[in-house]
């Protein structure tokens, strides 16, 4: 199947979804990058601007962030909202440390991620509306996303493209060039790359997710990812079912 082809059929079944689930709307948290921008114009053609709610939920994120999330939104001329999690982070933290509680760069990357969804879900169930997930076919592999965070939605349209299909198929539905090559970031704190955090490349991912040859190194990186975050992809763990006489 051609991927064109393909995206006409994630549009279908983001319309149908909305419909057969009598919701009234998506809400999706737009971060400028490749993966949230594909996600808007697929959804903008699926159930038409009216029924998309974008947000742009800074925390400490660096302007040209902003700015690119920006960009998308109005150049897909579609509604949004700036909702700046700044000082509730901070509140957060001053609380933590009242405590004693110091936290490492990954665990207050998670912190934002939770905030965001937790943000994105509060808005949702206002407008009677389904959060649209971003992750893609590389993140779900590995597991590159926050459990209960950005890995938190009710669907997710881009779960089986690698990421080279993802900026290809930004660029099918017209998303200006440096939005769909920009370095992909979850722009988590300053400097971030998702190449870095993860120790491998899209390259290498998007060949091992589709089962073609990789390097041993990277191989051996991604399998290891692959197997430490598989807890991420399984239902919530329980006891067997209790008997009752």
């Amino acid at each position: 199947m051609e991927l064109k082809s393909y995206l006409n059929d994630i549009e279908k079944f983001l319309k149908g979804y909305l419909s057969s689930n009598g919701m009234d709307t998506y809400v999706l948290g737009v971060s400028g990058g490749v993966d949230s921008s594909l996600c808007a114009a697929l959804a903008r053609n699926a159930v038409g601007k009216d029924k998309l709610h974008c947000l742009i939920i800074p925390i400490d994120s660096a302007q040209e962030d902003i700015d690119d999330a920006l960009t998308l939104v109005k150049d897909l001329d579609l509604k949004y909202d700036i909702i700046d999690a700044s000082e509730t982070f901070h509140a957060y933290l001053r609380d933590f440390e009242k405590c004693g509680m110091i936290f490492d760069r990954s665990t207050l990357g998670n912190l934002k991620a939770r905030m965001r969804m937790s943000i994105l879900y509060a808005v949702a169930q206002k407008e009677r509306g389904l959060v649209i997930g971003t992750d893609n076919a590389d993140e779900r592999c590995v597991g590159y996303f926050t459990k209960y965070g950005d890995g938190a939605c009710d669907i997710l349209p881009i779960a089986h493209l690698v990421k080279a299909e993802v900026v290809e198929a930004s660029k099918i539905l017209g998303i200006r060039t440096s939005l769909a090559e920009r370095v992909p970031t979850a722009g988590l704190y300053e400097g971030q790359t998702d190449e870095k955090e993860m120790g491998v490349s899209y390259k290498d991912l998007d060949a091992y997710v589709l089962g073609k040859e990789v390097n041993e190194t990277a191989k051996k990186r991604i399998q290891y990812l692959e197997r430490i975050s598989e807890h991420k992809r399984k239902p919530i763990p329980m006891p067997e079912e209790f008997k009752r006489d």
